[in-house]
C-alpha cells in the first residue's frame, strides 16, 4: 500500500494528489450539509415532500449541464491556464452560498431564496467536479496511462471515505447543532480547498485555441513579436512629421482592431470545434446507445426518494442519527456495488447486468412497500433493519448499473475536450435524475401524499416498481455484445 502510494506521488506530486483526494472527499462530505437541507426545507420552512422534492430537483439541475463547463474551460483559457483559474471560481461559487445561508437568516427562512443560493452552490460544485475530471484525464494521458486505474480508485475511495463521514457526521450534528451552524462549519472544506488549488503548477495553454478543421490546436500569439518590431519602427520614426505619426497610429489602431477580430473570430472556431468533436464522439454507438437506454432507465422511473425521507421522519420516527448511519451503509454498499462488478462482471454483456441492474432495484422498491406495509413488524423485522438493509442494497445494485457507462466514457475522451465529454455522460446521467424527480414529486400530488397523509405510499410504490421494469422493453438499444470492458 505505502509503495503504491509512492509511485503515485512519484508519477503526479503530492499537491496534485491532494486536490484531487479533498475535492472528491468534499463532494462525498456534501451528505453532512444536505441533511440539514432536508431538515430545513422539512420542518422549519414546512414544505410538503413534492414542493421539497421540487426545491432539491431545480437546485441540482446545474449537475445537468456539465457539458457547458467543459466547453469553457476547454476552449477559453483564463490567463493562458484552462483548469486553475475554473477551479478557483468554481470553489468561490461553492463556498459562499453556505456562507449566506450560515450568517443571513432571510436566505434560509425563504424558500425561493434558499433554492437559488442552493442552486448557485450547485453550479460551483459541479464545475468544481468537471475540471478535476479533465486534470484527471490530462494527468493519465501518454507516458502515465498506466496509473489511469490507480488515480481513479483513489479518487472513488476518497469520495466514499467523504460519504461515510459526512453521513455520521451530519446525524450527529443535526441532534446537536443548529442548522446555521452546520452551513458555516461545511464552508471549511471549501475554503482548504481555494487555499489548496494555489499549490497547483498548472503549465500555460500558451493561448492555444481549437481548430476547426481536424480539431487540431494552434497558437495565435504573436502580438509581442508585433509589438517589439513597431517600437523599432516608432523608434526609426520620432523625426518624421506629424502627419507621419498620425498615420502610423491608425495603422497600429486598425491592426490591433483587426488582431482582436482574429482572436474573437478564433475563440468562436475553437467553441465550434469542440461542440462538432463532442457531437462525433457522442454519435459513437457504443456510447450513442447505452446513453440513450440510460437517459431512459432515469425518466421512466419515478423519483420518490424525498416522500421516503418524509414517511420515515413523521411514520417510522426515524431521526437524524440513525438516518445518517443509514447512509453511511448505503456509502459500503456503493463500495461492495464497485468491487463486484470490477471483480466478477466486467465481461458480462451490459444486457445482462443492465437487467440484473433493474430486478435488483424492483426488489429494493418491494421492501419499500413491504416497510410501508407494515409487513415487517408481524415477521418481528424492525424497521431500522429494513432501512439499513434496504439503503445498502439500493446503493450497490445502483453502482453496478452506473459503472459500466462510467468505463466507458472515461476511455472516450478526445485530446482537447476531456472535461466536455466525460461531463457528458455525468450530465444525462443527472438530467435523467432529475426528470425522475419531476415525475416523483408530480406522482406524490396525483396521489394526494404529502405530509402527515401517507395513505396512498404504497399505491406510489407499486407504481415505481412497474415502471422500474419498462427500461428492460428498451435494451434493444444496447449492443449485443458490449460490455464494460470493450465492445464488439
Amino acid at each position: 500500500m505505502i509503495h503504491w502510494l509512492k509511485q503515485l506521488r512519484s508519477a503526479f506530486g503530492v499537491a496534485f494528489l491532494w486536490l484531487v483526494c479533498l475535492i472528491y472527499f468534499t463532494q462525498g462530505f456534501r451528505s453532512f450539509v444536505w441533511t440539514a437541507v432536508s431538515y430545513q426545507l422539512k420542518d422549519r420552512l414546512q414544505l410538503s415532500p413534492s414542493a421539497s422534492q421540487f426545491v432539491f430537483t431545480v437546485s441540482f439541475f446545474p449537475w445537468s449541464i456539465k457539458p457547458l463547463y467543459g466547453i469553457i474551460s476547454d476552449c477559453i483559457p483564463i490567463g493562458g491556464k484552462k483548469r486553475t483559474p475554473y477551479l478557483v471560481i468554481s470553489t468561490v461559487l461553492s463556498l459562499v452560498p453556505w456562507v449566506m445561508l450560515g450568517l443571513d437568516s432571510t436566505s434560509r427562512s425563504s424558500s425561493l431564496y434558499l433554492m437559488i443560493l442552493l442552486t448557485v452552490q450547485n453550479i460551483g460544485s459541479a464545475m468544481a467536479d468537471v475540471v478535476v475530471d479533465a486534470m484527471i484525464a490530462e494527468a493519465v494521458r501518454l507516458e502515465k496511462a498506466s496509473f489511469a486505474g490507480d488515480l481513479q480508485s483513489i479518487s472513488w475511495f476518497a469520495m466514499a471515505v467523504g460519504g461515510i463521514c459526512g453521513s455520521l457526521l451530519g446525524g450527529y450534528a443535526l441532534t446537536n447543532l443548529n442548522i446555521e451552524t452546520i452551513f458555516l462549519l461545511f464552508t471549511v472544506l471549501p475554503a482548504l480547498q481555494l487555499l489548496s488549488c494555489t499549490l497547483v503548477e498548472e503549465i500555460p495553454a500558451s493561448n492555444e485555441l481549437l481548430d476547426s478543421n481536424g480539431f487540431e490546436e494552434k497558437s495565435y500569439d504573436n502580438y509581442s513579436d508585433t509589438k517589439k518590431s513597431n517600437i523599432k519602427r516608432r523608434k526609426g520614426k520620432k523625426k518624421k512629421s506629424g502627419k507621419g505619426a498620425s498615420s502610423y497610429g491608425k495603422s497600429v489602431t486598425q491592426k490591433k482592431q483587426s488582431k482582436s477580430k482574429s482572436l474573437g473570430s478564433q475563440l468562436f472556431q475553437s467553441l465550434r470545434a469542440a461542440t462538432f468533436e463532442l457531437c462525433r464522439a457522442f454519435k459513437q454507438p457504443m456510447i450513442l446507445r447505452p446513453m440513450a437506454w440510460f437517459f431512459i432507465a432515469h425518466i421512466t422511473v419515478p423519483n420518490l426518494s424525498t416522500v421516503m425521507f418524509y414517511y420515515q421522519t413523521e411514520v417510522l420516527q426515524l431521526d437524524a442519527s440513525f438516518l445518517g448511519t443509514a447512509r453511511v451503509v448505503g456509502w459500503s454498499g456503493l463500495m461492495l456495488g464497485t468491487f463486484v462488478y470490477n471483480r466478477y462482471l466486467t465481461n458480462m454483456t451490459l444486457r445482462k447486468s443492465l437487467l440484473f441492474a433493474h430486478i435488483g432495484l424492483s426488489i429494493t422498491i418491494l421492501l419499500d412497500m413491504v416497510l410501508v406495509s407494515r409487513a415487517n413488524v408481524g415477521y418481528r423485522v424492525s424497521d431500522k433493519t429494513m432501512v439499513l438493509f434496504g439503503s445498502a442494497l439500493a446503493d450497490a445494485i445502483n453502482q453496478l448499473k452506473f459503472m459500466p457507462f462510467l468505463i466507458l466514457s472515461g476511455r472516450l475522451c478526445p485530446p482537447g475536450i476531456e472535461g466536455t465529454l466525460f461531463a457528458l455522460f455525468m450530465s444525462i446521467n443527472n438530467l435523467g435524475n432529475t426528470i425522475g424527480s419531476f415525475m416523483g414529486a408530480g406522482l406524490a400530488l396525483l396521489l394526494g401524499i404529502s405530509s402527515g397523509s401517507f395513505e396512498n405510499m404504497f399505491m406510489g410504490l407499486a407504481i415505481q416498481v412497474f415502471c422500474t421494469y419498462i427500461p428492460v422493453l428498451f435494451l434493444f438499444l444496447i449492443p449485443k455484445e458490449a460490455t464494460g470492458v470493450s465492445a464488439s
